[in-house]
């Protein structure tokens, strides 16, 4: 078995992608990864983590295991969700107010800080469309944030939302509610629902 063979094999074991520490549990050489990437067999995507060259990344997969305290919100979560009127042209996320986030990530990603205490309510995980399952926020949380966002969001984005969460069967306005109380959004809640119901 080649080593190539092994990292393949390693690849395929962990969702499609691997770290240089895994490589030398497998009692491969640390520049194993890096003569690879050298031959055009796999490609680096962060420090210390590669994918198959010819492989299609799940992204949303890869940021979360770059950080893992990101939660995606928003406009992903929307489409987390099935939700979205469209793919997102950037991933939104949310990350706790104590957290930095590297501008690497940055770059990828719109970002929305939240007070520590906030950042946990309401957090379930979904699947990607590949497959693979992310942390997001419910679809409770998510029309919150939508709402308290709406200035950085777009308004066919906003309306959409909430036109979506009010034909939802499984919708829960209990809970969502209780989270426009903690999020300072009844008020918007009830005017958006108003005009479009």
């Amino acid at each position: 078995m080649t080593a190539f063979d092994i990292v393949r094999e390693l690849i395929n074991n962990n969702h499609g992608v691997i770290r240089t520490s895994d490589v030398m549990k497998a009692g491969l050489s640390r520049t194993t990864l890096s003569n690879l990437e050298r031959k055009g067999l796999v490609e680096r995507i962060a420090r210390g983590q590669y994918i198959l060259a010819d492989s299609f990344p799940d992204e949303l997969y890869l940021l979360q295991q770059r950080m893992s305290r990101l939660i995606f919100s928003h406009e992903t979560a929307l489409f987390l969700h099935n939700m979205a009127e469209r793919t997102p042209d950037n991933y939104s996320a949310t990350i706790p107010s104590n957290v930095r986030m590297s501008k690497g990530l940055s770059n990828y990603i719109k970002v929305y800080i939240i007070k520590p205490d906030l950042f946990k309510i309401g957090i379930v995980q979904l699947p990607t469309k590949i497959g693979h399952m992310v942390y997001s926020y419910d679809l409770e949380r998510t029309v919150c944030d939508i709402l308290r966002s709406r200035n950085r969001i777009d308004d066919q984005t906003v309306v959409a939302a909430v036109k979506n969460y009010a034909i939802k069967k499984d919708k829960d306005l209990v809970k969502l509610g209780q989270y426009a109380t903690t999020f300072h959004v009844t008020k918007i809640i009830r005017q958006y629902f108003e005009v479009l119901l």
